[in-house]
């Protein structure tokens, strides 16, 4: 008869300590997923899913990414509650942290020992690409998880255990990551042509796979078209030219100003050392053949995007450092190599390790972000106003348990837009922008300024302008106990109309 007790009796095994170091990963990934810097690119994906629990992206609010990220965190964020934002970003952290498991683990299934494929995904860790991705509110963590996990079923099949269930895991992997954020769809692509030419990746099952979510986002398209096709596709490639060409950073939409940008983010880790060591194998093996159309896939879909910015590049990394540890595994690294690994992994952490230093000596940011909710909360509870608030930073709306005004889903990114679409469209699709002489009709219950400017790294006269917008600009100021953040409202005969939108 087994003994149960005897495990305790001995040495901690050293097959926990994978195990141990997950969870030191994890709580790492979520401590600097509360210590760092709010961003403002953080608005639209909060208030996407705080929205997605009962309405609809493109046709209730519009979301100017694929559909499956808000589809799926929305149940999160509705039983976050007044906690959605700092829970979204500790979901990020989680998924950042199965991503390196799933990195470790197809470099194992790739034939490299477990040093070596711990050490890979230790330095893909490393990477200031990942790291600010996975620990903010950003819409990168999921397809970034999807794919590395992807990349594990790919390579096991390469190893001959591949079977008609892989595959469809495999498509349905793929077809997510493309579902949560659109370059995805540049690796989920590139893989299914390679099956259709390696009949052992099973193309048929493959497909069969990818159409539940093709289905959905297909569904999505149906029920509003033109919001869709905008929000998706015509957004993404007219909305950079819209908002630099002409002004003092027009340099950033520059074929130059996109390969040194690159080279840049690529140097705050090893991203650069682990290209070289690939590269430098030569022609891809059979075995590794997939991953490596991987990796030239995730570079062009970083390529695509103007500008260039570093969230960009992370489908590029599960595949390249999967594929660095294979490549060490049959070239071990001198010692000159493991050097400049070392050095370009503390420059890679660097970033972070100074939101830590920021969030000791300041406190932590998620912290701040609660006080200056709980002051919102609480201005908002003295005007008796509790109808939908309208604001370019509804990251900080869920924790005031008001509820977004839908047109200002976007954040800050389609209202500085200032000739995407005319008014009449913006509306229909329910979108304001900054071009719209006409009053916002019908009015919110308050307006939030404040949380767009250099802080979030934004841009205050954004905030201004929608200051402006009518009817706004005939707007009370109410008092509120925080420095970053101002309030107004309608006189309080109008308060009581606009306890919900229509």
């Amino acid at each position: 008869m087994m003994n149960i007790t005897a495990p305790l009796s001995k040495p901690l095994h050293r097959d926990s300590r994978p195990a141990i170091a997950m969870a030191l990963v994890v709580l790492t990934l979520m401590l600097l997923a509360v210590a760092r810097p709010i961003d403002h690119d953080e608005s639209q994906y909060v208030a996407a899913a705080v929205l997605a629990w009962g309405k609809l992206p493109y046709r209730d609010f519009a979301y100017l990414q694929t559909p499956l990220q808000p589809l799926l965190f929305a149940p999160i964020a509705a039983l976050a509650g007044t906690f959605a934002y700092p829970t979204l970003r500790l979901t990020n952290a989680l998924l950042g942290a199965i991503t390196i498991a799933m990195v470790a683990a197809a470099a194992r299934e790739g034939g490299a020992p477990a040093r070596v494929a711990y050490a890979c995904a230790g330095l893909f860790a490393a990477c200031d690409i990942f790291l600010f991705s996975v620990c903010v509110a950003r819409n990168d963590a999921l397809p970034a998880a999807m794919l590395a996990g992807a990349c594990w079923l790919v390579l096991g099949t390469a190893n001959g255990k591949g079977s008609r269930r892989v595959a469809m895991a495999t498509g349905m992997l793929l077809a997510g990551a493309a579902a949560a954020k659109i370059s995805y769809a540049v690796p989920a692509a590139a893989y299914g042509l390679y099956a259709l030419f390696d009949r052992n990746h099973r193309p048929v099952a493959l497909t069969l796979g990818a159409a539940p979510l093709v289905a959905l986002v297909g569904w999505l398209w149906l029920i509003a078209p033109g919001a869709f096709w905008f929000e998706v596709i015509g957004f993404p490639v007219r909305a950079p030219i819209d908002w630099y060409a002409g002004g003092p950073k027009a340099a950033k939409l520059s074929m130059l100003s996109k390969l040194f940008d690159m080279l840049k983010f690529l140097a705050l880790g090893p991203a650069l050392l682990a290209l070289w060591a690939v590269a430098r194998q030569g022609l891809p093996r059979p075995r590794t053949r997939a991953v490596d159309l991987l990796i030239v896939a995730g570079l062009v879909a970083a390529l695509l995007p103007m500008p260039t910015w570093r969230q960009y590049l992370l489908p590029l990394l599960p595949p390249l450092f999967i594929r660095l540890g294979i490549a060490w595994h049959a070239r071990p690294p001198s010692s000159t190599q493991r050097v400049v690994a070392i050095i370009l992994a503390c420059g890679g952490i660097a970033a972070s390790l100074e939101s830590l230093a920021l969030a000791a000596r300041d406190g932590l940011p998620m912290t701040q972000a609660a006080r200056d909710s709980a002051a919102i909360a609480a201005a908002l509870d003295s005007a008796r106003i509790t109808g939908p608030i309208a604001t370019l930073s509804p990251q900080f709306v869920p924790a005031t348990a008001r509820p977004i005004d839908p047109r200002f889903a976007t954040g800050p990114f389609f209202y500085r837009s200032r000739a995407l679409l005319d008014s009449r469209q913006a509306r229909r699709w329910q979108m304001i922008g900054s071009d719209a002489a006409l009053p916002i009709m019908p009015p919110p219950a308050a307006l939030l300024i404040g949380g767009e400017d250099r802080w979030t790294s934004g841009n205050g006269t954004i905030d201004a302008a929608l200051r402006r917008h009518p009817p706004f600009d005939r707007w009370r100021p109410l008092p509120v106990a925080s420095s970053r953040f101002r309030l107004y409202a309608p006189p309080p005969a109008q308060r009581m109309a606009l306890t919900r939108l229509p």
